[in-house]
């Protein structure tokens, strides 16, 4: 069958008799359906996005690079854009996704502002800087994962006396497709601070709530998981935990209120591959950005190796098969849209090759 997007049912020698008919229809804006179905309703996901690996000791170099040029306020967000090489100029890593790496020098600060697209944030390098929201301030460390809910005021800042690097990752492309985007600047470089540091850890982070808490959002009230009790929580349930043959010991990042994902459109996880690990071949329709944090390792997507180590960012796109094998004890952190096709009822998995 020609794979020009014409239903498979259609005549293709009587196309040509059709023509007028539709030249007509057009002048309507009516479109034959039947010319263009095979293109809409796929046999199985066809994505533009394609394998690729950005190594941290060629990334770096550019960020330090972009401090000469431009500074945080300027740029507003000084951040160079992982564009998939299947899309370029998209700004897209996968077909839902945006992922960037954020920099801020000491004493700099990305000015205050909220938009409706959600954000996360995974510290690549550094220390002692903080990211704000909504009047709360937490301070962040490599490993860290940080959320900046939809449409709530944030800035960042730098009160160390080395760079600050993050990647960023954001849903705005579901956003933008829904025509939903809005932004707001705030009037003064930072919102005001109403909340003493911690205060949201208190109230949410031991298993315990405010006995008057009402939810006023469906991303987790924590908008700081540090590192130090995500890999103490990995190490534990390696010890006891049967290993899973596709993600050796993968764990959710999870709303303590309900149990769900730790953001509504946005799935995280974080995983450790013990040394010597090899998983079984895996696809899912959710295209997954990688991060490594410690370690280091391959993986292989449809064939093609990866070679990757601290602080390197890969992502394997929609149903794609991929396999990762741990050089030393690794850890991943990941993300991807995999929590908004469940709620649409349209994320499927494979493990192990058909």
């Amino acid at each position: 069958m020609a794979n020009d997007g014409l239903a498979h049912t259609v005549n293709r020698e009587a196309e040509s008799g059709r023509m007028e008919f539709y030249g007509r229809a057009n002048q309507q804006h009516l479109a034959p359906l039947w010319r263009v179905l095979g293109g809409l309703v796929l046999e199985s996901p066809k994505s533009p996005c394609i394998p690729a690996l950005w190594k941290w000791s060629d990334v770096r170099p550019y960020l330090m690079e972009a401090c000469q040029i431009i500074t945080a306020e300027e740029a507003e967000r000084r951040v160079l854009v992982l564009e998939n090489p299947g899309m370029p100029g998209e700004s897209r890593i996968t077909r839902s996704m945006f992922a960037g790496m954020q920099i801020i020098l000491p004493g700099e600060v990305a000015p205050a502002h909220r938009h409706v697209a959600s954000a996360l944030r995974f510290v690549i390098e550094g220390k002692n800087a903080y990211t704000a929201v909504s009047g709360e301030r937490t301070m962040m460390a490599p490993g860290d994962f940080v959320i900046t809910p939809s449409w709530t005021w944030h800035d960042h800042g730098n009160l160390s006396t080395e760079p600050m690097v993050w990647l960023d990752g954001l849903d705005m492309h579901l956003v933008n497709l829904m025509d939903a985007g809005f932004r707001d600047g705030y009037p003064d470089k930072t919102h005001p601070v109403v909340r003493p540091e911690g205060a949201a850890d208190a109230e949410f982070g031991y298993n315990l709530l405010p006995v008057d808490y009402k939810p006023g959002s469906q991303t987790t009230p924590i908008f700081n998981y540090p590192y130090t009790r995500t890999r103490e929580a990995l190490d534990r349930l390696a010890r006891f935990y049967p290993i899973d043959p596709c993600f050796g010991f993968k764990m959710k990042y999870v709303n303590p209120i309900d149990g769900g994902w730790a953001m509504p459109t946005i799935a995280t996880w974080m995983q450790l591959l013990p040394k010597g690990f090899k998983s079984m071949p895996y696809r899912s329709t959710d295209g997954v950005v990688f991060v490594c944090v410690e370690g280091s390792g391959k993986t292989t997507i449809n064939g093609q190796v990866f070679n990757w180590g601290p602080h390197d960012v890969f992502t394997v796109p929609s149903w794609t098969f991929y396999e990762h094998e741990a050089s030393s004890d690794a850890v991943l952190f990941s993300f991807s849209d995999r929590v908004s096709q469940e709620k649409l009822d349209f994320f499927r998995e494979q493990r192990g090759n058909a």
